[in-house]
């Protein structure tokens, strides 16, 4: 079921503790299936009590919110659970681009979370009874050029680094996609499912056809305290221990990647200070190390001033330095003229938000949008003055790796 702002409907909702689910993504049915996992622990849905196509533009996050209470706000709560992430949950996910159309939200008529020890089932009305279909595979991938092949997109990085160059920016971000067609309809399941296994310490999520697991976190928020994950500056994995200690050490020495994670913890800090009423982060970041890549990471804390809801929170922060470019506006601009391509929801905000405005909302990358037999997927790079496009594009193809295992298994 479809709902518009001021036509919504109250919705019965009804949160219980239950057992131990197991693994969670084993619960999910064919349809529609919702999904924000780490570590085994999360939330999964399926089903729509309610779902809002979010009109771009610059108010996009506050229409959002208000979306949002109206929903929450006339939703009869019989909550047991009383945690985050109980009681009525909407999923989202927002274009990268204010402008683009394509930024949903949706709240499914059944949840099913696990964190800390506990696990609780909301459902809303009376929920279906779902046909829980086995898992089918593919099949045969193949790959085709997305809006620019790769020698074209060579060209547009070192267009990209002699405008830094020039000292019209400091970095942009850009990226580029692939397209995989597959023999059989892709059953989103299976994707989850792997990227769940082989990439536990990042998020795996699903949110209307965009899937991916992605390792940067924009921010949580529980009560007042939120996090961060900021992410910025990659290396791929060595061929060995040694080699994986050297590639770090080299990442770390990195003057142009130390630069760019730089730009982004600035970023942040920019944006987060007038929220909140204290904030940390860290002098020097720390080596995050993935099945693929390794990045230089920083954890960042903070507690709100103001009680703003975590979607406000995700408003004041994107597009962040990490996936725009600094200054934004000017990087926003570049992007626009030489990516050559929509992003969709690559890029943008995904997660969940609670009727408290508590959530967790991380950046859609790794990833890719599904539809019957095709995805399309994402995969980029933060390009400074320096940068060489040959090693940006093998940079993009590392990345590329983690939804091609999605697929390919």
């Amino acid at each position: 079921m479809s709902v518009a702002l001021g036509t919504t409907r109250p919705l019965p909702v009804r949160t219980t503790p239950v057992g131990d689910p197991g693994d969670l993504l084993a619960s999910l049915p064919r349809t529609a299936p919702y999904a924000w996992i780490r570590h085994g622990e999360g939330l999964v849905g399926w089903g729509e009590a309610a779902r809002v196509s979010v009109p771009p533009g610059q108010g996009r996050f506050a229409w959002a919110r208000q979306w949002l209470a109206g929903v929450f706000g006339e939703a009869h709560v019989d909550d047991a659970a009383r945690t985050p992430g109980s009681g009525p949950v909407a999923f989202g996910s927002f274009t990268f681009d204010e402008d683009a159309h394509g930024s949903v939200l949706v709240v499914p008529q059944a949840v099913l979370a696990r964190r800390d020890g506990r696990a609780w089932l909301t459902t809303i009305g009376n929920a279906p009874l779902e046909t829980f279909t086995p898992v089918r595979d593919p099949g045969r991938i193949s790959y085709g050029d997305g809006g620019l092949t790769a020698p074209e997109w060579e060209h547009v990085v070192a267009r990209a680094a002699r405008r830094i160059r020039d000292g019209e920016l400091e970095k942009v971000v850009l990226a580029r996609d692939l397209v995989a067609t597959a023999e059989r309809p892709i059953d989103v399941r299976l994707l989850l499912a792997r990227l769940a296994r082989r990439y536990p310490e990042c998020y795996t999520f699903s949110v209307a056809g965009l899937v991916g697991a992605t390792p940067e976190l924009l921010i949580r928020r529980t009560g007042q305290e939120i996090e961060s994950l900021v992410l910025a500056g990659t290396t791929a994995r060595g061929t060995g221990p040694a080699d994986d200690l050297a590639r770090g050490a080299a990442l770390l020495a990195s003057a142009k990647d130390r630069h760019e994670h730089e730009c982004a913890i600035a970023s942040v800090r920019q944006t987060l200070a007038p929220l909140c009423s204290s904030l940390e982060t860290p002098d020097v970041p720390e080596l995050l190390m993935l099945p693929n890549v390794q990045h230089l990471a920083s954890h960042v804390t903070g507690r709100l001033a103001d009680g703003a809801s975590v979607l406000d929170v995700v408003a004041a922060m994107h597009p962040t330095a990490a996936v725009g470019g600094t200054p934004t506006d000017i990087a926003i601009k570049v992007i626009r003229e030489l990516e050559g391509m929509d992003r969709a929801g690559y890029a943008g905000p995904v997660g969940w938000i609670d009727a408290h405005g508590d959530g967790e909302w991380g950046i859609a990358l790794r990833s890719g949008l599904v539809h019957g037999r095709r995805a399309r997927l994402f995969a980029g790079g933060g390009i400074m003055g320096d940068s060489d496009p040959a090693a940006e594009l093998a940079e993009a193809q590392a990345k590329f790796r983690v939804m091609q295992y999605a697929l390919e298994g």
